[in-house]
């Protein structure tokens, strides 16, 4: 298991995948490694469902913190083709929020979830000891939708397209930038930082993937987390047993991402990117898809094929999956360096 981040696969697959509890038949999609959400079977319809942490940094501010969190925990529910329906809420606070700020972070999640149709429906609230920021708890999101309409993530097919928004290291900059701005500031110019720092509100990929399902057809989606674009793009092709070839070149790359990476020691291509769609559409779809983007002001391009094979190809060179994402050890390492300055 890597020092930081999620467990890798060889962790999941010795200690997690063979401890699963009952085994039921409408479990149609259970736990995988790199997948983002499970499908529970409920004859013709499905519950599509994922958990994930809720993440809360107060340097962002409560509202903006607030509105990150609640959108990490739909994303991945979200790349299941399915809208949002349905969301469990546990946080466990440290001693110092006060009610105040709790009361930003809550009516942030109730205005989130109520513009995405989005009903919370149990949950656990308190605050104790030994309990820090920014993982402050956990949530389950569900997707309650028609079976046809379920989007799975094992979906990719030879000879689909590979089609992207946005592009890498979406989250890694927008996050770093914003927490560490001041040591930016004798580096890099006002307008890069700006560019770096307006990525924050890119980080969610709940519209890009509801407004390329509804125009597809799209065979499979991933949200690319951590290990990035090219972390994303070998767990699509894992999961389909299928290979992926892209060209670099293609992938759109907004402002501020390249200069904020290379300040921050990081590579972009494998750094967290939470907000990157990654989506395997048939050839016929892919014009429809690109321009519902385009119609939502989201930023796609086509930028490779699924092939016959194994594993992901980039400009004609195989590349592994990265097994590890160097955002956490450059915001360890930056959190360092603040407090030395402070």
């Amino acid at each position: 298991m890597s020092d930081l981040g999620k467990i890798d696969r060889e962790f999941f697959d010795e200690y997690v995948y063979p401890n699963l509890g009952a085994e039921r038949e409408d479990v149609t999609l259970g736990p995988q490694h790199g997948v983002d959400f499970g499908v529970v079977d409920m004859g013709e319809q499905v519950a599509a469902m994922a958990t994930d942490p809720v993440f809360v940094m107060p340097s962002l501010g409560f509202e903006r913190a607030a509105w990150f969190a609640v959108h990490i925990l739909l994303s991945d529910v979200a790349v299941s083709g399915l809208a949002p329906t349905h969301l469990s809420v546990d946080l466990n606070m440290p001693g110092e929020i006060t009610d105040e700020q709790f009361a930003t972070l809550w009516e942030t999640f109730d205005r989130e979830a109520t513009e995405l149709g989005v009903s919370i429906v149990t949950g656990h609230t308190g605050r104790y000891a030994g309990c820090n920021y920014p993982m402050i708890g956990g949530g389950t999101s569900i997707a309650v939708g028609d079976a046809a309409d379920l989007v799975r993530p094992d979906g990719a097919r030879p000879g689909d397209k590979i089609v992207i928004t946005k592009g890498p290291a979406i989250e890694a900059t927008g996050l770093l930038s914003i927490q560490f701005e001041s040591l930016m500031q004798d580096d890099l110019d006002d307008g890069v930082i700006e560019d770096a720092k307006d990525r924050f509100y890119d980080m969610s990929p709940v519209t890009d993937a509801l407004t390329a399902a509804r125009a597809g057809p799209v065979s499979a989606m991933h949200d690319a987390t951590e290990g990035g674009v090219h972390g994303g793009l070998y767990e699509m092709a894992r999961a389909a047993g299928v290979g992926v070839e892209i060209e670099r070149d293609a992938v759109p790359v907004q402002p501020g991402v390249l200069e904020a990476c290379e300040f921050f020691g990081i590579d972009p291509w494998i750094s967290i990117s939470e907000g990157t769609l990654l989506a395997a559409v048939a050839p016929d779809g892919v014009d429809d898809v690109l321009a519902a983007l385009d119609d939502e002001g989201i930023p796609a391009a086509e930028i490779g094929t699924v092939t016959d094979g194994s594993g992901l190809t980039v400009d004609g060179e195989h590349v592994d999956h990265p097994g590890h994402d160097p955002f956490w050890a450059a915001f360890e390492e930056h959190m360092g360096k603040l407090q030395d300055d402070a």
